[in-house]
Formats: C-alpha cells, structure tokens, sequence
C-alpha cells in the first residue's frame, strides 16, 4: 500500500552524501508545506520549482523514524543515465520501481574480485579473530567507536550496515556524519541495503571483504535507521543482530555482542536489558559471542548485570558475559562528531544505552 502525491520543490535544506532535504508543496494544498528526501544517487539532486513525485505513506502514518515524504522522481529532470561500460550487473532493492544498480565487490567486474576468489583466508571463511561487534540498533554505532577510540584511537574501523532497517545508507545522517568527522573508515551496504563506500552481496562476504581486502582492525554491524518492531517477541527487524553474530561465528571472528539497555524507556520490556536479547541472542545466536556489559552504577547496574547473567545461563548458544570498566566513556562520548541519541532520548536523559555500547567499543579495542 502506497500513498501517492504529486508537488512542487519549494526551497531546499540541508543536504549530506546521496540525501538531500527539501520542502514540498503539495498540488492543491496551498497552505501545506512538507518535508521531503531525494536520494540524489537515484532522482538526482531537486531544485525549487521542480515538479516531483512523492511517497507519502510514512508521513501519513506519522512514522518517526522515516516519516518524511519521500521523493520518487523528478518526471522533467530525469537524471543522466550512467555510462554504458559502468562496471557492476548486482541490483539492490531488487525488483523495486527504484532498483539500483551497484558494482558489488564480490563480482567479476570488481577490481576486489580476484582477491575474494582466491585469498586462502576468505575462500576459508576465516576472519582470524578480527573482533565484530554487532548492535541491535543504529544509534548505538557512535557509541560503539567513541569507546574503540578511549582504547585505541587509531583504529581502522569499518561498518556493514545490513537491510533490516533502512536499504540507502544516505538515508543516516549519523553515517555521514562520523565518516565526515573521521570517526568512521570505511562503510560496506550487505544484501539489499545499497550507497556505502562499498556494496556487497551477503553480510559473510561484506565482514570477509573488510577484514582481508579493506584492512579493517574492527568491524562494526547493525541495520540501518528505522527499527521496526510489533511488541512481540519474534517480529522485530532487530532480530537480525542475531543472526550475524552467527555469521561471526561462522567466519572464526570473535563475536562481540553490543546490548541494548535503557534506564528511562517508559515500556517495562525495555527497562534494563530489552526483552529482545532473549530471542536475539538467547535463542537465535548458536554458536559463541561476548556479551558486554558495562559497569553501570547502583541498583539499575545490578539489574543489568543480573539480567545479563540470566540471559548467559539460559542461551542456547555460547555466551560469554564479559564487564568492562565505564571510566572514561562518558568524555569519550561527549566528544562525538554527531548527535546521540536513541528512542528519541539523548545521553542527557539516559546515558546507560551509549555507555553500555561504548564498553563493546573498548572491550574489542582491547583484543588488538
């Protein structure tokens, strides 16, 4: 189901790599003015007075995350088509009116493709220990590296963002943002999600490519922005942490589990750790991963770290829990080159859920 409109570009806002913002006015809604985003890789980049043709379903809804209109095209300024030679045949967002057409580096028409083919290390499946850290949620990704930077600021970090939640990665500002503010190396979209640095076709070989082909130290994983959730225990797009930490496994990486934890979240199932690790770790992850959690104070860090050891003795996998000291992750947090913030709340509010991330950042910066 989608709701369709049509308008026009009245002025333009801020823009970052592949996104720009613009205000729209809807026809025959004179008095309306709505919020709208151009993927610029795929409708290029607006212009006041363009005429523009628009996704409105998540405005309509008044989703929070994704809740703009979004813009689908510029039907009288089409943007160039690429070049015919371009290198790449993998299409992301697959059989969608806005399929896009990527150079995967898997593929043969990649400059990466021979070594993938026939390094003895990725033909393996061999991540040789590399630490992974995967998180549940976007938001946790800057705290994640404001802690591998309190432990080892010259880190060479990479990011696999996975489809789960949003497929362009233009889409986050916080990408962007940390890769603008040097915080962030390199970037490679998995599956459908498209516009990182790199593209790859499956998460395993996005972490193989990374580690072997790109030189990263420590890889981050987490879906886009846009979590999805049902308030039941298995519908919820976050489930995916859960899965590649298996990849992780897998690969002979040395998992690294990021938890969300929440000491202000009004829902009781998110208070402390989220009901969410029972399943996502506690049931989905089979094989081995470290489960951190940071030395929080009082009566909510003994709740976490009860919870925590709960969820360790019950997993059907190998779980390690594994406490990190939080000295220091509080300056190290404030220093980030992009805003905080998770469940619309901000470290002023509730600080746990990027102190307790910024501890997975430390602990795997500390295995180098």
């Amino acid at each position: 189901m989608i709701h369709w409109r049509a308008g026009t570009v009245i002025d333009v806002g801020r823009s970052s790599p592949g996104a720009q913002e613009c205000s729209v006015q809807p026809d025959g809604e004179t008095d309306t003015r709505w919020s709208a985003l151009a993927l610029t890789d795929l409708v290029g980049a607006p212009r006041p007075g363009d005429r523009v043709l628009l996704n409105v379903s998540a405005l309509r809804k008044g989703l929070g995350t994704g809740g703009q209109a979004l813009i689908v095209a510029r039907p009288d300024a089409l943007p160039s088509d690429p070049p015919a030679d371009a290198p790449g045949h993998i299409m992301k967002a697959r059989y969608t009116p806005l399929q896009t057409m990527v150079c995967a580096l898997e593929e043969q028409e990649s400059p990466f493709h021979e070594a993938l083919r026939t390094d003895p290390k990725v033909v393996a499946g061999d991540l040789d220990g590399t630490p992974v850290i995967v998180a549940e949620l976007h938001s946790a990704l800057p705290a994640i590296l404001a802690g591998i930077r309190a432990e080892r600021p010259d880190t060479r970090v990479a990011y696999v963002m996975t489809d789960s939640g949003a497929l362009p990665m233009a889409y986050s500002r916080t990408v962007a943002g940390l890769v603008e503010g040097g915080w962030l190396d390199l970037t490679v979209s998995a599956e459908q999600s498209f516009g990182g640095q790199y593209e790859a076709i499956t998460v395993h070989s996005a972490l193989l490519a990374a580690c072997w082909v790109l030189d990263a130290e420590i890889i981050v994983v987490a879906q886009g922005p846009g979590n999805a959730g049902s308030s039941t225990a298995w519908g919820y797009s976050g489930l995916s942490s859960g899965e590649a930490l298996n990849a992780v496994h897998t690969l002979r990486g040395r998992a690294i589990a990021a938890l969300r934890v929440s000491g202000a979240d009004p829902r009781a199932r998110h208070r402390g750790l989220s009901h969410h690790a029972d399943t996502a770790l506690g049931r989905v992850v089979l094989g081995s991963a470290d489960v951190v959690i940071a030395d929080l104070p009082g009566d909510f860090g003994a709740l976490v770290r009860d919870q925590a050891q709960a969820l360790v003795a019950e997993a059907t996998g190998n779980l390690r829990l594994i406490e990190v000291p939080s000295a220091g992750l509080r300056e190290a947090l404030a220093a980030s080159p992009v805003p905080l913030g998770t469940m619309g709340r901000g470290v002023e509010i509730d600080d746990a859920p990027f102190v307790t991330a910024a501890a997975a950042g430390r602990y795997a910066a500390g295995l180098l």
